[in-house]
C-alpha cells in the first residue's frame, strides 16, 4: 500500500508538533529558576543570621516554598523525558550548569570568608541565585533545541 507524499508529510508534521508539545510540557518553567534562587537566599540568610528563631522561620519557609515549587512543577509535567531524547550532551549541560554554579558559590564563599566579609555565604549566593535566574531559562532553551533536533525514529 502506497501512502501519498502529501499524507506522509502531514503525518510527519503532526508527529513533530506532538513531540514539540511533549518537550515543552516537560521543560522546567521560567519562574522556577528565580524562585529557587530566592528560596536559597532566604535560607542562607536565615542560617547566617545566627538567631535561632530566624533560622527556624527561614528553614520552615524554605521547606514549604521548595515543596510548593516542586509540587507546581510536578503537576505541570505529565510525562517523563527519556534519556534518549535528552542524550549525553543534555545531561552534560545540566551537570555542567550545576557544577559551574556550585564552584562559583563555594569559591566566592571561601574568598569572602578569608577576607572576613560579613555574611560570606549569603554574599556568595547572590551571584549563584542570579546565575540560576538567568542561566536556568537559557539551559532550558538549549535542552529544548537539543531534544527537538533528535531524529523522530529512535534507535532500537
Amino acid at each position: 500500500m502506497d501512502i501519498p507524499p502529501v499524507d506522509a508529510e502531514l503525518a510527519l508534521a503532526e508527529v513533530r508538533a506532538r513531540r514539540e508539545q511533549v518537550v515543552d510540557t516537560n521543560l522546567v518553567p521560567r519562574w522556577f529558576w528565580p524562585a529557587i534562587g530566592g528560596l536559597m537566599l532566604l535560607f542562607i540568610g536565615a542560617v547566617e543570621s545566627g538567631i535561632g528563631w530566624v533560622i527556624a522561620v527561614g528553614t520552615i519557609g524554605y521547606v514549604l516554598g521548595l515543596g510548593a515549587v516542586i509540587v507546581a512543577v510536578v503537576r505541570r509535567t505529565r510525562v517523563q523525558v527519556r534519556f534518549g531524547l535528552l542524550g549525553g550532551r543534555g545531561v552534560g549541560a545540566i551537570l555542567g550548569f550545576a557544577a559551574g554554579l556550585t564552584a562559583l558559590g563555594v569559591a566566592l564563599g571561601f574568598l569572602l570568608e578569608a577576607l572576613s566579609a560579613p555574611f560570606p555565604a549569603l554574599l556568595a549566593a547572590v551571584p549563584v541565585a542570579a546565575g540560576l535566574a538567568v542561566g536556568g531559562p537559557l539551559l532550558m532553551s538549549y535542552l529544548r533545541r537539543l531534544m527537538l533536533s533528535r531524529p523522530l525514529a529512535g534507535s532500537r
